[in-house]
């Protein structure tokens, strides 16, 4: 059928898409909602929200089927990028597997859940955008026969430490961080200057001043985040502000389980 090859190379997909590819062809006098409506009746199609559909492989059931998550979360919108904690996951660098699906976009819609995931987008960073560099080392990749953009590791490890509420505990941040054995520096420092907020400077020099041997830090990269770090001492976790360390250097107030790598000693 007529509509097969692009069900096939398109597993998830919004319905513009459908239109555009569409465009020119003879539709047999009914409009494209008319069709996505008709197949989702006949269980082909899978409505994800409005706008978006999943396609049901053939033999499997509507009410059952799962779509990938990652494919989900880089439809959402036409300038979709998987990010923070997703971004990890994508790359296979997450601690734990979560059923909260991260992605960045300019209008991203509301949070919603479908299944078992719940799809959180955050707007892209105002600076990044007042300067065009939204993509900034955003990556294309190949998900189930379908292009994602997801973030690289250089900008996934600065994001998950400039917002650490999408990334989860500090547990997981420096655990997920810690099983990436290379990072870019000069793209690090690079993308950190995009941001320009200094206590998310100081974040990524006290994680690289600690992990120096590990990730090959030189001097010079540390004295090139030093030069973004703020003035006056700021917390890494505005939250907890009990049990915590001043890094003089870096001017942040660590906890002492960040600053200890505490987690998961026996007592």
């Amino acid at each position: 059928m007529k509509y097969d090859d692009f069900f096939r190379n398109h597993p998830v997909f919004m319905a513009s898409m459908f239109k555009n590819y569409f465009l020119k062809d003879d539709l047999g006098g009914r409009g494209p909602e008319s069709i996505l409506t008709y197949y989702s009746q006949r269980g082909r199609l899978l409505n994800v929200r409005q706008g978006l559909y999943a396609v049901v492989p053939r033999g499997m059931c509507q009410n059952t089927f799962m779509p990938d998550p990652f494919l989900v979360a880089a439809k959402m919108t036409s300038d979709a990028v998987l990010s923070h904690h997703a971004a990890l996951e994508f790359h296979g660098c997450a601690y734990s597997v979560w059923q909260h699906i991260t992605y960045s976009a300019k209008k991203p819609p509301a949070s919603m859940k479908f299944q078992q995931c719940t799809f959180k987008g955050t707007r892209f960073k105002e600076k990044l955008v007042n300067k065009n560099k939204e993509y900034f080392d955003v990556l294309v990749r190949d998900r189930l026969g379908m292009d994602v953009r997801v973030t690289s590791l250089e900008r996934t490890f600065v994001d998950v430490l400039d917002r650490p509420d999408l990334s989860g505990s500090w547990e997981e941040i420096w655990r997920s961080l810690e099983t990436i054995e290379y990072f870019d520096l000069d793209c690090v420092i690079d993308y950190v200057n995009l941001l320009e907020n200094a206590t998310t400077a100081a974040k990524v020099g006290f994680f690289l001043e600690q992990h120096r041997e590990l990730l090959m830090v030189e001097e010079s990269h540390l004295r090139a985040l030093r030069a973004l770090c703020p003035r006056q001492p700021r917390y890494l976790d505005r939250v907890k502000r009990k049990s915590v360390h001043l890094v003089k250097f870096w001017n942040l107030i660590v906890p002492m389980e960040v600053y200890e790598r505490a987690w998961g000693e026996v007592l």
